[in-house]
């Protein structure tokens, strides 16, 4: 079996205050709780995201993925570079 190709949202995630390239989505998610931050404002600063599997924990340059099923979770640069390429819009 192959796995189908599928489309999905991602952004880098760089845990700085300042980043302006928030797609709606992740902001909407922590608006409704999905989503938040500890250690906001420092160095060790982490996303926590609200999963089926449980709470997972976006470090600092992870990416962040809406998949098809308007799920949220993080991904590994080195794994989200190796799994996923851009399209054309």
């Amino acid at each position: 079996m192959v796995k189908k190709p599928v489309v999905i949202n991602a952004f880098k995630w760089t845990g700085d205050k300042t980043q302006v390239e928030d797609p709606i989505w992740i902001n909407e998610a922590v608006v409704t709780g999905e989503v938040w931050f500890e250690n906001f404002g420092t160095p060790e600063v982490v996303m926590c995201i609200k999963t089926l599997e449980g709470v997972m924990k976006a470090q600092r340059g992870d990416y962040i993925i809406m998949g098809v099923a308007e799920e949220i979770y993080p991904c590994k640069p080195n794994i989200f570079e190796a799994t996923y390429e851009a399209v054309a819009e």
